[in-house]
């Protein structure tokens, strides 16, 4: 399976700390099942230009690759896209999506939506050269209007959940039945640290099983590999 959300890039934001934290950090995810990384350093447009993000991304992968080893799971580079007003007009915003494709990780408002950023989203989501997928939307779509969140799943958009939903003896049975309902698209670690938000996407991937069965992952690992074979 893929990790499609992860800080795991060192000192590229408040995920990891070190190259050696990074290297510990993708252990893991290998040994919880996960043969393949996105990594999503947070990109907020009010701070860094997107050259400037691209370049500080760059070093940091360089240097993190002269610790990979084999048996580490392959690196994607992506960016978690903080939403801001404006962002629909944003020329070089198809250079932050996740790499080979045309797949944007964005983080809406964790509040209700205002008619204003609907109405930026739906643009954004009209330009043909995106598709959006957007971050752990357990943390905002419960806040959206009834209305808003059929929209949403009327749409082509992809809905990524953070792998603590499944983890969690709260939302596990909500997360199931979503996935079932083919309402969740992708799943996320989020990982940011070895102890402060460590990957628990094994346990994910353990209740998935469990549940659904052996083909059912199978088949969902095939897609997330699809969408990233597919070419921008």
């Amino acid at each position: 399976m893929i990790d499609f959300h992860s800080h795991i890039l060192p000192r590229m934001d408040d995920g990891s700390q070190s190259i050696e934290e990074s290297v510990a950090l993708l252990r893991l995810l290998a040994e919880q099942g996960i043969k393949k990384v996105v990594a999503t350093p947070h990109f907020y447009a009010d701070d860094e230009s997107v050259e400037a993000f691209l370049k500080r991304r760059k070093a940091t992968y360089e240097k993190l690759k002269q610790a990979y080893s084999s048996d580490l799971p392959a690196l994607v580079l992506g960016a978690e896209v903080r939403y801001y007003q404006g962002i629909s007009r944003m020329e070089d915003l198809k250079a932050l999506c996740i790499e080979g494709t045309n797949l944007l990780l964005l983080e809406m408002p964790t509040s209700r939506w205002t008619d204003y950023t609907l109405r930026e989203f739906q643009e954004l989501c009209c330009r043909g050269n995106l598709q959006i997928i957007l971050a752990h939307v357990e943390r905002y779509l419960g806040m959206q209007s009834r209305a808003v969140r059929d929209q949403l799943e009327q749409s082509d958009i992809l809905m990524q959940v953070n792998a603590d939903l499944f983890a969690s003896v709260a939302s596990r049975r909500k997360a199931l039945k979503l996935l079932g309902e083919q309402r969740i698209h992708l799943i996320g670690s989020d990982c940011h640290g070895l102890t402060y938000r460590p990957p628990q996407i094994g346990k994910a991937i353990r209740y998935i099983r469990k549940k659904f069965g052996e083909e059912f992952l199978e088949a969902f690992a095939e897609f997330e590999e699809n969408l990233l074979d597919h070419k921008a």
